[in-house]
């Protein structure tokens, strides 16, 4: 029986040791609760601890970095431009004790987080105009065609005074007290996505589209004067070249109507007869066909050759 109660014994003391040991490792940070109530100081150094069995218990709270992901919202600029804004965040739990006094959990934390963080992006958004949210500096956008106006679009939103960096850095400092107690330390705050509203987006894309087509139009209308500027080259040549081939053409003509004029005088002067007889010949054959009528007398001039011929039978 002795030895029954103490192996009883035993097994209690080890049942109470289990249930009193815990372990810390290097990510997390323990609060030891009693009733509810948070009793003693946290652990945060790694390690085997004990706590007082069945009645107190071990709540474990990450101490690595921890993400916040803010629901995307719609808010409008100073200058009334509606977009929608996403942002993330970083924290982390530096005081286990206030967290778990304050939010008791990382999903209560993650609830005051969506309150504070949303608020202080709203209100940092609506106090400026949108190119302060959308650009970091003024540098010149080199997305654009060599020699078209690269800063006619940050001409047209104004110019950036404090930049996406500064504002986000503002949000950062504007937010870290009011998360500061609940144990909670904000590594940073950044944008994740900008966009423009449905409508605001369609205006934009129209905007952009006719900005486009208008220079394309410049394009057009700058090659068809070339164009044209080429063609009238091109026929002024072509004039010119004409002229010169119809200039030599006639000279060629009027030098050989010369030569002809002068060997048919030659020919006429050394037997006028002759070239008076070809000549007539050639006006027959012109004149005289096989269905011709003509109707001379004897003594006309026309028929001189055909007097005195008397054929051959």
């Amino acid at each position: 029986m002795k030895i029954k109660a103490l192996v009883i014994i035993i097994v209690i003391i080890v049942i109470a040791l289990f249930a009193a040991a815990y372990v810390v490792d290097e990510t997390e940070q323990v609060v030891i609760t009693q009733f509810g109530e948070a009793v003693g100081a946290p652990k945060k150094d790694p390690g085997l601890y004990f706590k007082i069995p069945w009645f107190q218990k071990a709540n474990y709270f990450p101490k690595n970095l921890l993400e916040w992901d803010g629901d995307p919202g719609q808010v409008p600029t100073l200058d009334k431009t509606f977009i929608t804004v996403d942002t993330f965040a970083r924290w982390k739990i530096v005081d286990p004790l206030e967290f778990f006094r304050t939010v008791n959990n990382v999903v209560g934390a993650l609830g005051r987080l969506d309150d504070i963080i949303d608020s202080t992006v709203r209100n940092f958004i609506t106090s400026y105009n949108l190119i302060e949210t959308v650009r970091m500096t003024n540098r010149e956008l080199d997305a654009f065609e060599e020699g078209v106006d690269q800063v006619s679009e940050t001409s047209a939103l104004g110019e950036v005074s404090l930049g996406r960096g500064g504002i986000t850095k503002g949000i950062l400092e504007q937010a870290q007290p009011k998360v500061k107690q609940f144990g909670i330390l904000l590594i940073d705050v950044k944008i994740k996505r900008l966009n423009y509203t449905e409508k605001v987006r369609q205006s934009v894309y129209g905007r952009m589209i006719k900005e486009r087509e208008q220079k394309a139009e410049e394009y057009r209308s700058e090659g068809q004067g070339e164009a044209r500027k080429i063609e009238g080259g091109v026929e002024k040549e072509l004039k010119q070249i004409t002229s010169e081939a119809y200039r030599s053409a006639q000279e060629i003509k009027g030098k050989a109507d010369a030569e002809a004029t002068d060997i048919y005088a030659q020919a006429f002067g050394r037997d006028p007869d002759f070239y008076s007889f070809t000549q007539t010949l050639d006006i027959y054959k012109e004149a005289i066909g096989k269905e011709s009528s003509i109707i001379l007398s004897t003594d006309s001039e026309f028929l001189k050759y055909f007097k005195g011929y008397k054929g051959t039978e």
